[in-house]
């Protein structure tokens, strides 16, 4: 395969990645802010997408595992790719710097800042739109999750963190 393919294919890979690093930024922001009044409210409808998640929001660690797993497998590989990129035009030590510092802009601006205010902006809209989507997401992660999910638990009660910790974080009932 020729240099420009391989820069043309990792840039569309980078893009791709970097949406689905929105994706889960957005969804964790959108999710997380509304108040469980809402959620259960919506649940009480017709709408199968308010059922999920309710579903989801029930198990507020799993799903902050869910969310978690997938933007780091993504962040992880969009890193990857930009570096073996960068590393093909420079020496080493240089390739390194470069790819760092446009590895984190690309991240922070379109994989969590942005996606962030607009799950936030939107998010009782947006929460219903990922709700499907993140349930499939657990789905085809589920040993991944699984094993993280159970691995925090246990590491959160080695070191006495109180059993109810994430609440202030994942209901924000209380604060509306």
């Amino acid at each position: 395969m020729s240099s420009l393919l391989i820069v043309i294919a990792g840039g569309m890979a980078i893009v791709l990645l970097l949406s689905m690093s929105a994706f889960f930024s957005s969804s964790e922001t959108a999710v997380f802010s509304l108040p469980r009044e809402w959620i259960e409210q919506q649940a009480t409808t017709d709408d199968r997408r308010a059922h999920v998640l309710k579903d989801l929001h029930d198990n507020p660690h799993r799903l902050l595992v869910t969310l978690l797993v997938g933007n780091n497998i993504v962040n992880i590989a969009i890193s990857s790719i930009t570096t073996v990129l960068v590393a093909s035009y420079l020496s080493p030590g240089p390739a390194i710097i470069v790819a760092t510092v446009l590895t984190s802009f690309l991240i922070l601006v379109f994989g969590e800042i942005v996606p962030k205010a607009f799950g936030l902006g939107n998010a009782k809209h947006w929460a219903l739109t990922i709700a499907s989507p993140i349930r499939l997401v657990e789905r085809v992660l589920s040993p991944l999750i699984t094993l993280f999910d159970g691995i925090t638990r246990r590491m959160s009660a080695l070191i006495t963190v109180e059993e109810h910790i994430e609440k202030p974080y994942t209901d924000r009932s209380s604060r509306r």
